[in-house]
């Protein structure tokens, strides 16, 4: 009976992770008749799709190492503010808006600002002969998805990375500064270790948050598959390519082995960090 209650979250686990994920791996064996085949799997080793993998993984890792350097300098700033205070309040609450604020909404929002006829694009074009465009318009293609992904890792990793540094016990400065070292010595030796596992752990994070989203890109370069879930996409809703619509669950089996990998190193740096926080 004491495990009673966490039956409606094991139903929502079982109903929205665990069965979708069976069915997206299994139809990766599958033809189109429902004979088992390994296609589907072969087809992973296409150059093309290849790429596609490449796409997301250097896209994601760009993205994730951007914000998580720029996230730590904000929540370095944040630690002489008062928890109590205004401004922390502010950035804790645009934090929070600003790390779900994606999809479509992103997307229209730095096409008017960036896009080809966008304001500041038009202010630079005009008034100072600057053309963002000159080689190209990288903006619809997936070099254009760094700047909106950047947009929401940075305040992501402000909510998950805040907490490790307001962890760093006082003591440890202390003990530090009676010994003889500057505050240098004590972030060289002391902070910049302790705060690793969760730095990278954050990073990884950012990572899997950066390889499975998927409106954002969709909004905005919705002409090509460059990146994984797209192309999980254009498999189901081909009409040019029929008879590959199985192909999406051996692409969604490659991203659950990346995501795997990603998720069973946070959880392992998550546990060595907690160890350092419980002393």
């Amino acid at each position: 009976m004491r495990y009673l209650g966490l039956a409606p979250f094991g139903a929502y686990v079982l109903l929205f992770l665990a069965l979708p994920t069976l069915l997206a791996v299994g139809t990766g064996f599958v033809d189109g008749d429902g004979a088992l085949t390994a296609s589907n799997i072969e087809a992973l080793l296409d150059p093309v799709i290849l790429t596609v993998f490449w796409n997301s993984i250097w896209l994601s890792a760009l993205t994730a190492v951007t914000g998580a350097v720029l996230g730590a300098l904000v929540c370095y700033a944040l630690l002489e503010t008062r928890p109590d205070g205004v401004l922390r309040s502010i950035v804790d609450s645009a934090s929070g808006v600003l790390a779900q604020f994606g999809g479509v909404m992103l997307a229209f929002a730095f096409v008017s600002l960036i896009g080809i006829q966008g304001l500041l694009r038009v202010i630079l074009q005009n008034n100072f002969g600057i053309d963002i465009y000159a080689d190209g318009v990288w903006l619809y293609e997936v070099p254009g998805l760094v700047l909106p992904y950047i947009y929401f890792q940075v305040p992501l990793m402000i909510i998950v990375f805040l907490p490790a540094l307001e962890a760093l016990k006082p003591q440890w400065a202390e003990a530090s500064a009676t010994l003889g070292g500057t505050r240098a010595t004590y972030w060289w030796r002391i902070g910049i270790p302790v705060l690793m596992p969760s730095f990278i752990g954050s990073l990884l994070l950012l990572f899997a948050n950066a390889f499975s989203s998927y409106a954002t890109a969709a909004a905005l370069t919705s002409q090509g598959q460059g990146i994984v879930p797209l192309q999980i996409r254009a498999a189901l809703t081909s009409e040019t390519v029929l008879g590959r619509e199985n192909l999406a669950g051996a692409l969604a089996l490659g991203m659950i082995v990346v995501m795997t990998l990603v998720m069973v190193l946070y959880s392992r740096l998550q546990r060595r960090a907690s160890r350092w926080q419980q002393r």
